[in-house]
């Protein structure tokens, strides 16, 4: 991507509460200090009060031309006890989506598409990740009566969560990952390579050329230039 910096407000942010742990402030601090693409607009949103005990999100869209192409929200999940489900004690939750040309609704690969700018914006960073998850969504619309003027519409939406791997840690008893033992000795994970990894992917959404060096087998999707109904 390229180095410009993008927007990122000083929204709400309850990573400095009394009693947050130090390992959840450090991720929170790195979503903070990336640079980003300049038609990326960033801001902190209220995250979700019943996921973890402590969570921080963001929200962004990809504006050009001041139209935007995509849109998408990034949340960041800490239990300090861990979680089963997770393998660790970090989690990352991400709902994007973008309008696109209605021809593409009929090609039979674009979920598992759209599935790999996911898996692939990560690996492209070089992030540790595991347990990803994740759904991909195609809707068409047609417009009828006093919509009728309006062009047929498709609609792409991935959902998914993955666990960001902890960096090494420095001192503890060994133990399984997630474990209460180890959690405290655990550093924290790159948040700030899985959110460029994660501006990548709403960027190759939104249509947008890779902002660096292109990379061999990307593919983007053409996309509809217009105002978008859920912003």
């Amino acid at each position: 991507m390229a180095a410009a910096q993008g927007h990122l407000s000083d929204g709400p942010d309850d990573a400095d509460g009394e009693g947050t742990p130090s390992v959840f402030r450090q991720a929170v601090a790195g979503l903070q200090g990336v640079r980003l693409r300049p038609e990326i607009e960033l801001d902190a949103t209220p995250p979700p009060q019943r996921l973890a005990p402590f969570s921080y999100a963001l929200e962004a869209a990809v504006v050009v031309d001041d139209e935007e192409l995509a849109d998408g929200r990034l949340i960041l999940l800490h239990d300090p006890a861990g979680h089963e489900a997770w393998g660790g004690t970090f989690r990352l939750v991400t709902l994007v989506h973008a309008e696109l040309e209605p021809e593409m609704a009929a090609d039979p690969l674009l979920p598992e598409v759209c599935w790999t700018w996911l898996t692939g914006a990560l690996e492209a960073r070089r992030v540790p990740y595991t347990a990803p998850s994740g759904t991909v969504t195609r809707a068409s619309s047609h417009y009828f009566g006093g919509l009728r003027e309006r062009e047929p519409s498709t609609r792409i939406e991935i959902r998914a969560s993955w666990s960001p791997a902890p960096a090494k840690a420095a001192a503890g008893p060994a133990g399984p990952a997630g474990a209460a033992g180890v959690a405290g000795a655990a550093a924290a994970p790159d948040t700030a390579a899985h959110l460029s990894a994660w501006c990548d992917l709403l960027c190759q959404i939104a249509g947008l050329p890779p902002g660096g060096a292109p990379e061999a087998g990307i593919v983007t999707l053409p996309q509809r230039r217009g105002p978008h109904s859920s912003r």
